[in-house]
């Protein structure tokens, strides 16, 4: 399969340098987007074709294109990091470009090559680079590669053309005021995937089933829903968006990948960073009954989820119908700070990078 050039064409008008400043003191996060954006086109018959580095702009799209009307969305989300010596890496962009490709497949949607998706974010990257953050504290520039089927009409079918972008926005600190557990609500009526759909690819449409659910569970006064299996209602899956993990003293454990849980690059680099700080890691099956039980007699000492954008975030309250429960004393608890630590150590270039994760862009 032949990879694309990337042709460059940058903006002529960036945003003044004041203007990126002023945004870069509070970025908050998916507010404010850099000057540039990365396109390719893939074609039946042609493949992937007509790269291009452009400046940020509106997509024209006509009425009747597929995406509108039959979902054929995937995206990913993964971050840019100032390094101490000036310099920009991106964190495991190969993780999150084969998890691209496993989501293409389930969506009937054409595979971009793992070089291509990393040049495209380095391309941005390179381009826009003055739109990462300092080295310093935990801000970054979050990119959002992402992919739509364009073709006109209305039949059911995979499309025959598809646009691939990748957009960037300078993030936030995730916790400016430090780190604060969430309150959870275990959704007992609701389900975010089941066995053989697809809950393992990272499609718009598994967020969108999510928002109902995460409303409830801001009326129950909680921050986050909980979602148990489709089958037994009782195996805990992962947040709306973010995966588990459970904290047994020495020994840390996050729920089994069954085909409805996304494989999040955070989660998999923690099962080795555990590991590295001398914990046992596992995946195991944890029911909200276990959960519940282990906490009220101290055997689950801490609970937090993780994501790309909040790297590691402490649960603290966890709610269901006629039950709740606090972790520990409902403070961050010392393996998670530890765990976060480390992590964000390596992402920001002040920890030895053992495995390799930080991807260098000149």
């Amino acid at each position: 399969m032949t990879t694309p050039t990337i042709e460059l064409k940058p903006s002529a008008h960036p945003l003044p340098v004041a203007d990126r400043e002023a945004i870069l003191a509070n970025p908050g996060f998916g507010r404010h987007f850099t000057d540039h954006m990365v396109t390719i086109k893939w074609t039946e018959g042609r493949g992937w074709h007509d790269g291009q580095l452009v400046p940020y702009a509106p997509i024209p799209l006509d009425p009747a294109t597929n995406v509108l009307h039959y979902a054929q969305e995937i995206f990913e989300g993964l971050k840019a990091y100032r390094q101490p010596d000036g310099s920009v890496a991106t964190f495991r962009p190969d993780q999150n470009a084969r998890r691209f490709q496993r989501s293409a497949h389930r969506l009937a949607m054409p595979e971009l090559p793992v070089e291509t998706f990393i040049e495209a974010c380095d391309a941005l990257v390179r381009q826009d680079r003055d739109w990462v953050p300092a080295h310093g504290g935990e801000q970054s520039l979050y990119l959002r590669p992402f992919m739509i089927g364009t073709e006109i009409g209305l039949g059911v079918k995979p499309a025959n053309e598809y646009l691939f972008i990748v957009i960037a926005s300078p993030a936030g600190a995730y916790f400016p005021g430090g780190v604060k557990p969430v309150s959870i609500w275990a959704s007992q009526d609701r389900v975010r995937a089941v066995p053989g759909g697809m809950g393992d690819a990272k499609t718009g449409g598994n967020y969108a089933a999510s928002l109902l659910a995460q409303a409830e569970a801001a009326a129950q006064g909680c921050d986050q829903v909980c979602y148990l299996d489709a089958v037994e209602h009782k195996w805990v899956e992962e947040l709306g968006g973010m995966n588990l993990y459970f904290v047994y003293g020495d020994r840390i454990v996050t729920p089994t990948l069954t085909g409805s849980i996304l494989e999040g690059v955070t989660r998999d680099s923690l099962l080795a960073v555990a590991r590295d700080l001398g914990y046992a890691s596992e995946e195991a099956r944890v029911s909200i009954g276990q959960w519940r039980a282990d906490t009220e007699s101290g055997a689950l000492t801490e609970v937090f989820a993780c994501g790309t954008a909040a790297v590691i975030t402490p649960v603290g309250t966890v709610k269901t119908d006629g039950a709740q429960w606090t972790q520990g004393d409902g403070t961050p608890g010392p393996v998670t700070l530890r765990l976060r630590e480390a992590l964000l150590g390596i992402q920001r270039g002040v920890t030895e990078d053992e495995h390799g994760w930080m991807h260098r862009i000149g």
